[in-house]
Order: structure tokens, then sequence, then C-alpha cells
């Protein structure tokens, strides 16, 4: 097996995780939180999303789908285009209002834009520097891996918080 098949296959993976934590979600659920400084479900799809498009887009060499295929226009968020929810506060959180389908389906953009780009990667591509100024430099393959680690980790926040949600109904 070739790493961009590995790559791919943890990809893949997080749609269904995501797909699964929004599964039956009405927009009330979406947006719920135990507490005020807490992310919600619809947050965290979003920056799942986002933060797979922000960055794989430029490794790629392309325009994230984000504004490219029009889903900053339908998400209508009162957000730069360039926001991927990094930094932003509780009160940034509370405004990521959309639907689980409109969440669902701009992920799955995302993740086809970036398994098109794996589909193209070869093994020797992995070990090219994207980022000199860490030590040691970040190379293409290790850029994958945290976004991918990233993404990941929101994911089984995505899937915590719903059980939590579902439970304190």
């Amino acid at each position: 097996m070739q790493a961009r098949h590995v790559l791919a296959d943890g990809f893949g993976r997080i749609e269904e995780l995501v797909t699964a934590a929004l599964d039956g979600a009405d927009d009330a659920l979406l947006v719920r939180r135990p507490d005020p400084e807490a992310n919600t479900l619809a947050w965290l799809a979003w920056h799942i999303a986002r933060v797979q498009d922000a960055q794989v887009a430029p490794l790629a060499g392309v325009e994230q789908v984000w504004t490219a295929q029009g889903w900053a226009r339908r998400f209508d968020l009162p957000f730069d285009d360039d926001a991927h929810g990094y930094g932003q506060t509780p009160d940034d959180v509370a405004r990521v209002a959309a639907p689980a389908p409109l969440l669902l389906d701009y992920l799955r953009a995302a993740t086809a834009q970036t398994l098109a780009y794996l589909a193209r990667l070869t093994d020797d591509d992995l070990d090219v520097v994207v980022d000199p100024g860490w030590d040691p430099p970040v190379t293409l393959g290790v850029r994958l891996v945290s976004v991918l680690a990233d993404d990941l980790e929101h994911a089984g926040q995505a899937a915590y918080l719903r059980g939590v949600l579902d439970r304190t109904a």
C-alpha cells in the first residue's frame, strides 16, 4: 500500500465520523452547547471542513472549494472568507448556524478535493519540504498528517458532544 492510500483512507474516515455525529440532528441540536464556552456540533463540522479545505488547497495549488464552489455564499457567515475557526471566540462559535445537510455537503466537497489531490501524489512527494520555518522543516507528509490529526480530533469531539447532548436533552 502506498502512503497516499493510507492518507486517503484517513481523510475518508473523517466524513464517516462527522456524518454519524450529525445523524438526525435538527437545527436546534446543532447549535446547543453544554456550557456557554463549548463548541457546537455545527461549528465543529464547519471547522473540520474549513481546516481541511484551507490547509490542503494551497498544497494542491488550487482554490479552496469554500470560495471556488460558492460554499461561503451558501453559509453566509459573518466572517471573512479566509476564516476557518482557529482563534475564534465563543461568540464566533455561536454564529455558525447551518443545517446538517449543508455542513455535510461542504465536508464532502472539501474531502473530494483532498482525495483528488492525494490520488496524484507519489511517496517521494511526501518528502518535499512545504514549510522550512520549523526545526525540523515540515514536509508535505507531515503537513497532511497534521491536518488529518486535527480533523480526526475534532470529529471525536463532535461524537462526544453528540453523546452528551443526547443524554442531557
